[in-house]
């Protein structure tokens, strides 16, 4: 590697160990987080016939599926909910029409059991349907689980909340992306969507070293492109007037927690109603990068005020929908997933739309 690379490495290993120290001190404060409002759970109802749990697992990301099915079985017996559906993703179809079949089939629960990829189809499936999804996750982000909160690495607890936990409307995004190499279709996304840096990040992180290392491997990539040239974009927010960025990328919201209790968006909201749109800059190469990640820890313990003259800036916006119109075709990510590359992008979201199970 050029000593560029590893000066980059270096302001990067510091940066991290500065979020360790941010992530101990935001646990410590996590009591005093909001969770999206309960809604009743249907077990404690007795006027409502409960249908059979179902299960959408992803063979590759689940590491014991007959194990898991031995949990569902027994959870589900003690929950009188009786014998579990067990459905299978493949390449053709990693979830959405399992979770249709599901639904057809008189489940109660739909739950998916997979990484990222397999929580958004089966989430796509049951958006509008009023069937809540339960949550076993299983890949490498799980950032969806993170902001909710559930206990990730206990398979079994997260069945327990799965079959027996309240539900909570949460809101949805869709981003719908126009260019050379993208198919002009809606693509749902829960957590978050992002346009620039953010999305050749997620397009450069490796996947035998995300199996290895987990979430670090998008760090890793990230390294690659941090001296990468900026966007040039139109960004509209609802019905304001358009404005002119220059920037190294943009992000749109549904929550706002990354890994590591990082938060990037201190504003977003499963719930409430709003898309929260992120413009994210920097200057001064290594400098810039480490300055934005210390706005990002400080945001995160609530002082929002930022350094005058910063090299590195996080601007917000919100809105109910957001359209971008970029000079050059940019790659584009929804929930870690990559788009392909968009010179135009819509996002909008649908308030309250998807049922999920939580604790």
């Amino acid at each position: 590697m050029t000593w560029e690379q590893w000066v980059s490495i270096a302001a990067l290993l510091l940066a991290l160990a500065a979020v360790a120290v941010g992530a101990l001190v935001l646990r410590r404060l996590a009591a005093a987080r909001r969770v999206p409002k309960p809604l009743a759970n249907p077990l404690e109802r007795d006027d409502v016939a409960l249908g059979p749990p179902a299960f959408v697992i992803n063979p590759i990301k689940v590491p014991d599926p007959e194990a898991l099915r031995a949990i569902a079985r027994e959870a589900s017996a003690q929950a009188g909910m009786g014998e579990p559906l067990w459905y299978e993703t493949t390449e053709q179809d990693p979830g959405g029409g399992q979770a249709r079949r599901a639904i057809a089939e008189g489940a109660s629960v739909v739950v998916a059991a997979g990484g990222d990829g397999t929580v958004r189809a089966v989430a796509d499936a049951l958006t509008g349907r009023g069937v809540p999804m339960g949550l076993i996750p299983m890949g490498t982000g799980n950032l969806l689980a993170r902001n909710l909160d559930l206990p990730i690495g206990d398979a079994r607890e997260l069945v327990q909340v799965a079959l027996t936990g309240r539900d909570h409307a949460v809101d949805v995004g869709f981003l719908r992306a126009e260019g050379p190499s993208v198919d002009g279709a809606d693509h749902i996304f829960l957590v978050m969507a992002g346009i620039g840096f953010d999305a050749a990040m997620v397009a450069g992180a490796d996947d035998e070293l995300k199996r290895k290392v987990g979430w670090f491997a998008y760090f890793l990539a990230g390294v690659k492109h941090m001296h990468g040239r900026k966007l040039r974009v139109d960004l509209t927010v609802g019905d304001s007037p358009a404005r002119h960025l220059r920037l190294r990328t943009l992000l749109f919201a549904n929550c706002g927690r990354l890994p590591g209790g990082i938060v990037l968006l201190p504003d977003a909201e499963i719930d409430d109603g709003w898309l929260d749109v992120a413009g994210v800059d920097t200057k001064g190469g290594v400098f810039g990068w480490a300055s934005l990640f210390g706005q990002v820890i400080l945001q995160g313990l609530g002082v929002r005020r930022g350094v005058p003259n910063s090299p590195g800036t996080i601007e917000f916006w919100r809105g109910k929908h957001v359209t971008v119109e970029c000079e050059e075709p940019e790659p584009v990510q929804v929930d870690g997933d990559l788009v392909g590359e968009a010179t135009r992008v819509r996002v909008t979201l649908r308030d309250g739309a998807l049922m999920i199970r939580t604790r």
